[in-house]
């Protein structure tokens, strides 16, 4: 007896709302915040949020694919001689897959919440290892000359003004990438990604409908 095994063709609607979602997440890479307590080459912006409702809608092969096509995009426009991209690739489909996976196990509003945070921790522990072995040696080579010192003083400055408005005292001294990465990079990189999974949460049930064909 032999059994006929059929794949399931890949829908055009996936397809059409991956390439939408895409282009919105393009957009909105170009849609920076400057953080007062970042250095100023680090900017927020909410890049992830489709892909993460993609992750969520579609599946986190969906999300990731966002992830990469919108960095894809961006490559034409570089100005970090693409590791910025293959960065934001990295983290952001750190991101949606994460979440998207803990998600599909139970898709709930609840669930929704902790496999957001499960995947913006996610995303933070593995910026640690993208910034330190990958990124930073880059832009310090070509931004800061080679010279860590130089980098590392831009984060001290920052200490310093935290220090100058009263809100908190200068207890440390930055000596060592990691230690940047660790006390700013990896608390920033978790909000970031909390942002988009508050933000998800407030919009999703509307947009999942519209985007699973649903209405």
């Amino acid at each position: 007896m032999e059994t006929a095994v059929k794949s399931k063709p890949i829908s055009a609607r996936k397809l059409a709302m991956t390439g939408m979602l895409s282009a919105v997440a393009f957009v909105l890479m170009y849609l920076e915040i400057p953080i007062p307590i970042m250095p100023s080459f680090i900017k927020f912006d909410f890049s992830d949020l489709p892909a993460l409702i993609g992750s969520f809608a579609l599946g986190p092969v969906w999300g990731v694919l966002i992830e990469l096509i919108k960095n894809l995009l961006h490559l034409a426009f570089s100005q970090s001689m693409f590791i910025g991209e293959l960065s934001n690739f990295i983290l952001g489909g750190t991101f949606v897959l994460v979440a998207g996976l803990v998600y599909n196990r139970k898709k709930t509003k609840k669930n929704a919440f902790v496999a957001g945070l499960i995947g913006a921790v996610a995303m933070g522990l593995i910026s640690i290892v993208a910034n330190y072995f990958i990124v930073y040696p880059v832009y310090i080579k070509a931004y800061f000359d080679g010279s860590l010192e130089t980098c590392l003083a831009m984060y001290n400055a920052i200490c310093w003004e935290i220090a100058d408005t009263g809100v908190g005292p200068h207890l440390f001294e930055i000596k060592s990438l990691m230690q940047a990465l660790l006390i700013f990079n990896l608390p920033f990189t978790i909000l970031k990604g909390m942002v988009s999974v508050l933000i998800s949460m407030l919009i999703y049930k509307p947009l999942s409908k519209f985007i699973k064909g649903n209405n």
